[in-house]
């Protein structure tokens, strides 16, 4: 005997859509074949979850499987050539209205915002929040979209599909036309005394917080995807997504290249010329860098894997340093003298030394 598909998902038949998704997502992510390499039977038990899930996420076949179990069927006649009506109206022609063999669910609406983040949140992550405006389901008539007491019905006019379909006798031959039902709007549903609150639709709109777990990584312009995070349908439809487009703020002297830091790092000509061992900080560690006499602009200390963690994988990139050695601009006589003596001994031709003069306001 076929087992029953709520029992696959460890549910009862009078599960919620949303539950449905939650105990699959559940269940999936427990069984899964990549997390279970050498189980035959947690890849055996995944095929079950899976199939029960894709057979009672769709409305259609899940109202059917209520109704008729695994092996039932729809009571109208069918054959090798389709619906019998379908049948007689290919042959006979006229305006014979047939309806489709799947229900218009509505899906949200996607949702976009912006989270900002400081420099060094996106290099190692973090935890945040973003607040948005969105539609959530209507608690008072628990996103039916009915008032208290009452719940809503099949359409007359679609049968409950929310699509008509009408097979027309042209000049060019039969067509076949395919439209969103009017009297639903698609929905498959019609409600005789709507819910004050949501006024029919279901659902409400409301600001709501949203936990955010931030990668590290993660680099100015990058959009996360949150499924199922956005605007649900009407009357209990799908989640839309929400993407969240991350801004970071820049560093006053460190710059991103990739995964990797590149830091300009001003030395005077006294500690390039003569070297000097240097306690030096990147953002989580303290290191020890060795300026070698005759250091020049330019020279790069690399310190591997000190940088940016690779999103989504192993790893860092490197912090850069390069050196850029200063020239003094601001000398007294006494060191001016210093350096025109410097100067003579090395045998370098330098300018005559000038009178100083006060610049007047």
């Amino acid at each position: 005997m076929p087992q029953d598909l709520y029992e696959i998902l460890e549910l009862t038949s009078h599960a919620t859509p949303d539950e449905i998704k939650r105990a699959y997502r559940k269940l999936a992510r427990q069984y899964h074949p990549d997390i279970n390499p050498d189980d035959p039977e947690a890849a055996e038990r995944f095929k079950e979850i899976a199939s029960a899930y894709e057979i009672l996420s769709d409305p259609n076949r899940k109202a059917r499987y209520d109704q008729f179990g695994e092996t039932g069927s729809s009571s109208g006649m069918t054959g090798p050539f389709g619906d019998f009506t379908d049948l007689f109206s290919s042959f006979f022609g006229g305006t014979h209205r047939t309806t489709s063999t799947r229900p218009n669910v509505e899906r949200g609406e996607d949702l976009e915002a912006e989270l900002a983040l400081d420099f060094e949140q996106a290099i190692f992550g973090t935890e945040a929040e973003v607040t948005v405006r969105t539609a959530v389901a209507c608690e008072p008539c628990e996103a039916t979209g009915a008032a208290e007491g009452f719940k809503p019905v099949s359409c007359t006019r679609c049968d409950g599909i929310g699509q008509i379909r009408e097979m027309r006798r042209s000049i060019l031959g039969q067509m076949l036309t395919q439209t969103i039902c009017p009297s639903c709007n698609g929905s498959g549903l019609e409600i005789s005394n709507p819910c004050e609150i949501c006024k029919g639709e279901g659902r409400e709109i409301k600001n709501v917080t949203i936990p955010i777990e931030i990668q590290p990584g993660v680099a100015e312009g990058n959009t996360l995807r949150l499924s199922d995070r956005g605007a649900i349908g009407r009357r209990g439809g799908y989640y839309g997504d929400l993407y969240i487009h991350l801004r970071v703020a820049e560093h006053p002297v460190l710059e991103r290249q990739g995964d990797d830091l590149v830091h300009r790092f001003h030395i005077p000509m006294t500690q390039a010329a003569l070297g000097v061992d240097l306690e030096y900080e990147t953002l989580d560690s303290r290191e020890i860098i060795s300026v070698q006499p005759g250091t020049q602009s330019g020279h790069i200390f690399r310190l591997k894997g000190k940088g940016v963690p690779h999103l989504n994988g192993r790893g860092r990139g490197d912090f850069v340093i390069e050196v850029v050695v200063d020239t003094p601009t601001d000398l007294t006589s006494e060191q001016e003298n210093i350096l025109r003596d410097y100067a003579d001994k090395r045998n370098e031709e330098v300018n005559f030394k000038k009178k100083r003069t006060l610049r007047r306001r």
